[in-house]
């Protein structure tokens, strides 16, 4: 067989949608003596549950079924329930998670499969607690949805037809039961809005299960259960590739030294050759070869690669991302017994923590070269993870590269992302902070849990380890920072014993600072790992401006003004935001006309924030900040809108001010970057993929060069922030104007731009910018030239939005066709002729692709904005619509 062919059969078979195998090799394409029959096709579902027979006696009889899936999904193409995130249809459908629920599938297997010696029964991932039947006898009972499940199913299978039962639990009506007789139950899960689990009594906390399920604060509370992975019966005689890893023992400019790592499982024994073919990104493969011997049962076997002055992956913005592809073959006698192969990116990582005149440094340096890190946080794209797809995925990570990210953390209160997540990252070179799925409860103290999670984790890290994306194994999220200063969790330490505390947080300190740790080097030593976001390692307290990373809520969750984020500098922020509503038009997939109203139920059920205190929590503190910084808005739009232009001004304080801090501070992941429904929450992506004015301003703040000009008690600091490894030289210049657009003053220099790094420019006091001036109709204008072009550009007002004289822009716009840039490309012209602050378009019902939006446009200038659109022309131009600032309040 050709090197090619293979690879391009590796391709398609990762881009059909099938999932690849958790442990290296296990999937079809990857092996040659492995035989597989997928069990994907032909299931069905039926409600299992007597107690809600009555209730819903259309569910009681089989129906078809899809896998991988979900009840709540196969119900919804059933058209047996409405869109779950309709209306308030969340509330109606809590139903379907308190029962249990079978399914079974009905198939035919040949003689020759039942003839190999080994026969499996494999199930990547089933959500969560599973009785697994084959031809009426119990196979197995599984408790993780995170892990796989290879069974042994040679001696309960028939040739000819075959019937598989899963049969799933609720995990509530069978966690509650055991719960409610423990002495206490552990703190940190949301409670159900809905009652079907006491209050302060969740259940979710001791289930390896995606814990967003049971509801967040950005997120409805849908508990899935399903087959949510690919299911296949796999056969084999001689060998089985368990697992192949290309561990990187070296890599620098002039060489990497590299170990090819195979894991075979063997019923033959005897002598065998290793054969290992390097194919580079550029180049001539080559070969190598090693003797080894088999011996029945589990083999390990390593052979060294050299690879003179490797191309190394870099993260996005530092270089290119090069792939090398590794294949490995086992043969004996010229039999080829097994096959696998990776791809693979070498690069070093190193999470550096020094100390230096702030404290300790918390740094990602790839390759040697120190990264900033520019990002948000993810959660999943779906409350039903079977319906993101390869191309939503692309999609997203596309999004989060176009605003110029290079760093997702992946949180831990949702589940570790398919294969093909993680090599769309690593071809666009965005790194990936991953967390293992804990998303801030305190764990129990409990051996049988802990070993399960361990089986968990080295399942996860020798599936995802070859990537090079991944930058940084997280413990979990907030676990500690609960454990110290949570309300909830201070009140129930309380209540306990020394001894028992001391046993609980024991326990807890144990799995993150030992058994994940542990996990981590030994199967992926190369790449860092951390016990708890916000921390420092466990080697203090959480929180620490001077060491470790940072969540600061002090800002949103505490109130504090968004002003408070310019004298907040960790050393590296990894959650901050502010919340937003989505733009009408993704409103309108929830709600009728007549629910666009703060108090009516349908918005209040899309606004997940302190509903456990009460329902109108979260608009209220969406107003607050409205309110504080630009008055009271008009209508229900104005709303919507008003809440974008706070929550993007806000972030961008936030991370320009960290930008320009480096080195003291190297990293701004703001919370969060997109959607698992369409609702109120602190994305910058919407569920349906539209970019918020935030992702927008991400794209202006996060360039590899921009500026930062940032006003504190009326003086405004001018630096440019570079992220680029070369120097440059620029120009730099200051305008001063009032709101007509008359200049008041002008300024200009010569810039040198270190790279990596940032250069102080100017420190100009109000006094001096404004000479006299009404600081209510004047703006200050900083921008950046390289070669006579603007690069960046930011303005500094001198009063809160509310106070500032603002009229009608008098936008005159344009529309017209682009031919260069191909089929559907408009270009969009603006002016106005006084000063259009936080200007936004948008095209109504149409689907309209803009390169900018939500900016600032100054009086008399010209804006042209490429846009696409299958629209026609006369179409775009009458549903074109601008807003501003003016015009959005009651004054």
């Amino acid at each position: 067989m050709s090197f090619t062919p293979f690879l391009v059969r590796c391709v398609q078979a990762c881009r059909s949608g099938a999932m690849v195998a958790l442990l290296a090799c296990s999937a079809p394409w990857a092996q040659a003596q492995v035989h597989t029959q997928a069990l994907d096709a032909g299931w069905q579902f039926r409600l299992a549950d007597e107690s809600a027979a009555k209730a819903h006696p259309d569910v009681v009889d089989w129906r078809p079924a899809t896998v991988p899936g979900s009840v709540q999904t196969d119900l919804m193409d059933a058209k047996l329930i409405p869109d779950p995130f309709a209306a308030d249809n969340e509330g109606r459908l809590q139903w379907i998670g308190l029962s249990d629920w079978e399914y079974r599938l009905d198939f035919r297997l040949d003689g020759g499969t039942l003839q190999r010696k080994h026969v499996e029964l494999v199930f990547d991932g089933l959500d969560t607690f599973a009785q697994v039947t084959l031809n009426g006898q119990p196979l197995a009972s599984t408790d993780n949805m995170f892990r796989r499940w290879r069974l042994p199913a040679k001696e309960l299978l028939k040739a000819g037809n075959n019937t598989l039962v899963v049969r799933l639990q609720s995990p509530i009506k069978r966690m509650q039961p055991w719960l409610q007789k423990q002495p206490y139950a552990l703190p940190g899960a949301y409670d159900s809005q809905f009652g079907d689990e006491p209050k302060g009594v969740n259940s979710a906390t001791y289930v390896r299960k995606a814990q967003y399920h049971y509801g967040w604060d950005w997120g409805p509370r849908f508990v899935t259960l399903g087959i949510w992975k690919p299911v296949r019966i796999e056969s084999w005689n001689t060998a089985r590739v368990e697992d192949f890893h290309v561990r990187q023992l070296r890599v620098d400019a002039n060489v990497a030294v590299l170990a090819a790592e195979l894991e075979v499982d063997a019923t033959r024994t005897g002598p065998a050759k290793l054969q290992v073919d390097v194919a580079p990104p550029q180049g001539q493969p080559f070969t190598l070869m090693q003797d080894v011997v088999l011996e029945p049962g589990r083999n390990q076997f390593s052979l060294p690669i050299r690879i003179e002055r490797p191309r190394r992956w870099y993260p996005a913005g530092y270089g290119a991302q090069p792939m090398y592809t590794v294949r490995a073959t086992l043969t004996q006698e010229s039999e080829e017994l097994a096959r696998a192969e990776r791809r693979t990116g070498l690069r070093t990582v190193e999470l550096r923590r020094e100390k230096d005149a702030w404290g300790r440094s918390f740094a990602f340096v790839i390759n040697g070269i120190p990264v900033f890190a520019k990002g948000a946080n993810m959660i999943p794209l779906d409350s039903f993870p079977s319906r993101v797809t390869r191309a939503r995925q692309r999609a997203m990570l596309e999004t989060a590269r176009r605003a110029n990210m290079n760093m997702l953390r992946l949180w831990g209160g949702a589940y570790y992302e398919s294969d093909a997540f993680y090599e769309e990252a690593d071809a666009l070179g965005i790194l990936i902070w991953q967390d293992f799925m804990f998303g801030g409860a305190i764990l129990p103290a409990d051996t049988v849990f802990q070993e399960n999670v361990r089986q968990e984790a080295v399942e996860q890290v020798r599936r995802l380890r070859h990537h090079p994306s991944i930058v940084l194994w997280c413990g979990n999220n907030e676990v500690q920072a609960d454990w110290e200063s949570w309300d909830g969790t201070l009140a129930f330490k309380n209540r306990l014993s020394p001894d028992e505390r001391e046993r609980l947080w024991s326990a807890n300190l144990k799995l993150f600072g030992d058994v994940l740790r542990g996990v981590v080097q030994r199967y992926a030593p190369d790449v860092p790992y951390w016990a708890t976001s916000p921390g420092v390692d466990l080697e203090g307290p959480s929180s620490q401006m001077d060491d470790g990373d940072v969540h600061f809520w002090r800002v949103w969750g505490g109130s504090a003004p968004a002003e408070t984020f310019l004298n907040t500098t960790p050393r590296f922020m990894s959650e901050y935001g502010l919340q937003s509503y989505p733009e009408m038009r993704t409103i309108a997939a929830y709600a009728k006309p007549e629910d666009l109203r703060l108090d009516s139920p349908v918005i209040r059920a899309h606004q997940k924030f302190g509903v456990a205190v009460g329902p109108d929590v979260g608009n209220d503190r969406v107003l607050f900040y409205i309110r504080k910084n630009y008055g009271e808005p008009k209508d229900f739009a104005s709303f919507v809108y008003l809440s974008q232009v706070m929550q993007a001004e806000g972030i961008e304080l936030a991370a320009l001010h960290l930008r320009s801090q480096r080195p003291r501070s190297m990293g701004s992941l703001y919370w969060q970057l997109n959607d698992v429904w369409p609702g109120a929450s602190w994305s910058s992506v919407d569920y349906f993929g539209r970019w918020k004015a935030l992702q927008f301003h991400a794209r202006r703040f996060y360039a590899d060069l921009t500026v930062a000009a940032l006003r504190r008690e009326s003086n405004t600091n001018f630096s440019v922030v570079s992220d680029k490894v070369d120097k440059l030289n620029g120009e730099v210049q200051l305008r001063v104007m009032d709101f007509d657009g008359r200049v008041l003053r002008a300024e200009r220099a010569a810039v040198a731009v270190k790279p990596l790094g940032v250069t102080t420019v100017w420190e100009r006091s109000d006094e001096m910018l404004l000479q006299g001036a009404d600081p209510r109709r004047t703006v200050a204008e900083f921008e950046l030239l390289v070669a006579g072009k603007s690069v960046a550009r930011q303005r500094v007002y001198f009063a809160p939005a509310r106070s500032l004289q603002l009229a009608d822009p008098g936008f005159l716009t344009d529309i017209s066709a682009d031919p260069s840039g191909g089929a559907n490309a408009f270009k969009l012209s603006i002016k106005s002729r006084f000063l259009a602050r936080a200007t936004w378009i948008d095209f109504g019902d149409i689907d309209v692709e803009l390169q900018d939006n939500s900016l600032d446009i100054s009086p008399g200038e010209e804006v042209v904005i490429p846009l696409r659109s299958s629209a026609s022309l006369q179409v775009l131009r009458e549903r074109l619509n601008l807003r501003s600032l003016a015009g959005a309040t009651l004054h």
